[in-house]
Formats: C-alpha cells, structure tokens, sequence
C-alpha cells in the first residue's frame, strides 16, 4: 500500500523567462515526484515516455524514486514563456504523449491517487471512475482545460467535468481554471459549485496571492510565502500539491497542510528546476515568517 501514487506524464519542458532560456525534464510526474524524495512517504510514480526521454526515468530512479514508465510513441513537449510577472504565461505544446489505461494500473493500491493530466486526452473519465473507492481521489484540473491548435494552448471547458468530479476526492485548480470550470471567477461562489458537483476538498490557487482550500462549508484562506528570489515558478502548483498531498496523507489538519504546501512552493520558486529540499527546510521557512 503506498501513501501516494501519482499518474501523469514526464515533459520536455523548454522554460524561457526575461533572464534565461533552460531544457529540462518536466510535467506534474517529474515536478511533483521530485518535490517527495526527500519526504518520509511511500510513494509510487506511473509516467509514460518515449524512449528517448527513458533517461528521465532513471534519473528519478537513481533519486530513491520509484517509478513504473511504460513507453510511448512520444514525449509530451512543452514551452513554457514567462514575462517578469511569473504569475502569468505563454504555453505551447510541440509533441503529445499517448493516453493512460487503467490496465497499467494493475496491482496498485494507495491511500491516495493523484492524477496529474497535461492535456485533455491524458487520463479518461472511465480512468477516473475505476480509480474511484480504490483510495482517494486527487486531480489537478488544468490538462482538461487545455485545447492545442497546431502548438498553441487555448483554454476550454471540460466538456465531462459534471461526470468526473463526482469521484474526485481532492481538486487543485488555479482561479482561471475554476472560473473556466464553473462560470464564476469569485473563488466562494466558484468552490461551492465544485461541492454540488461532488469534490470534498477544492484547493484554488492564485500564484503569489495565496490559495484557498475549501471543505464541508469552512474556507481556508493560505497566505503567499514571497520567495527570497523568484527564479522559475514552472512546477510551483505541482510542488504545493506534493506538499499539502504528503501533509494529509499524514492526517495533518487542512490549515497545516496548506502553510506546508505554501512555503514548499515559495521555497521552489527560488532556484531553476525542482524542489529538492527537506522537510525542515519546509518548516524553518515557516518559522521564519511568524
């Protein structure tokens, strides 16, 4: 029985921002498995990738990572532009990666299930609902709200989100995508729609604003940690999830998970690539604003 298995593709990912242009592997599975490895928790990663990116692979293995990579045709490839507001960004997809079956699923058990679509295809409603009373259910909504015209990244609506969200335990979106998701950009309107439509826990991010995490009628408002420096913020929402995901799958309360995932986020911003730190690196930098 794992704590956390996470489902979704490992990405090129070409990041560009007002200081520098970086390759480097990405996605919810690398940036989210990336953030664990130096956490206490049992955890599983299910990706797919060309064989040309398998490096990835053993790279996150060579990490104490353990991964199940099945191959694809091709790798996801994604370019992400950010101004000096990395709030904000210009994405491209340049390869798509083949879908996700329930079949290679097979023989997994956790407490919690974080599926992590890049783009609308990746993970099926069926997926979701066999998944369903296994263990709970988290999903990031942003793949599903993705539409690719030739390389361009235009936002849409989920056409099954009715249908789906009933099984989903836990839903991370930003406030654009819920406001997408539910017709209401006001983040108290928006989160109670969600509630109708069957999710437990909605966590409703927005960048440098903070987020708020709603559950059984109590909002929960977390505060921004400003990083020291910003120097990438892709995989920041990726790493808040693996922070608030590993806290809960502890039993730690809504509150305490979200000041962990907050100050996980803050302290990845920080330097290129992914979070790699400690836990009490994650607790001093709370501290530090008391």
């Amino acid at each position: 029985m794992y704590d956390i298995c996470c489902v979704g593709h490992i990405t090129l990912d070409k990041v560009v921002t007002t200081r520098a242009e970086m390759h480097m592997a990405g996605g919810t599975a690398f940036y989210f498995s990336s953030a664990l490895q130096n956490l206490d928790t049992n955890y599983l990663l299910i990706t797919s990738v060309a064989e040309s990116e398998m490096h990835y692979v053993d790279e996150l293995r060579e990490k104490g990572i353990e991964i199940w990579a099945y191959p694809s045709a091709h790798t996801v490839y994604f370019e992400n532009i950010y101004p000096e507001d990395q709030d904000h960004r210009t994405q491209n997809v340049l390869q798509q990666a083949d879908p996700f079956s329930i079949q290679q699923m097979h023989g997994v058990d956790a407490e919690i299930y974080h599926l992590g679509p890049l783009l609308a295809g990746d993970i099926s409603t069926d997926f979701i609902r066999s998944l369903a009373g296994k263990g709970k259910i988290s999903l990031d909504a942003q793949g599903y709200l993705r539409k690719v015209e030739g390389q361009k990244v235009y936002p849409i609506d989920w056409p099954e989100k009715q249908e789906a969200l009933q099984y989903v335990d836990i839903l991370k979106a930003d406030e654009a995508e819920m406001s997408v998701l539910t017709g209401y950009s006001d983040v108290e309107r928006g989160v109670k729609v969600l509630a109708e439509w069957g999710v437990k826990e909605a966590v409703i991010t927005n960048g440098s604003h903070g987020s708020t995490i709603y559950n059984a009628g109590v909002f929960y408002n977390i505060p921004a940690y400003k990083p020291e420096v910003v120097e990438d913020a892709t995989g920041c929402g990726d790493t808040y999830m693996a922070g608030y995901l590993y806290y809960r799958a502890k039993g730690i309360d809504i509150e305490q998970s979200g000041q962990f995932a907050a100050a996980m986020a803050s302290l990845k911003m920080g330097s290129p690539g992914p979070f790699t730190g400690t836990e009490q690196e994650i607790i001093d930098r709370i501290a530090k604003t008391k």
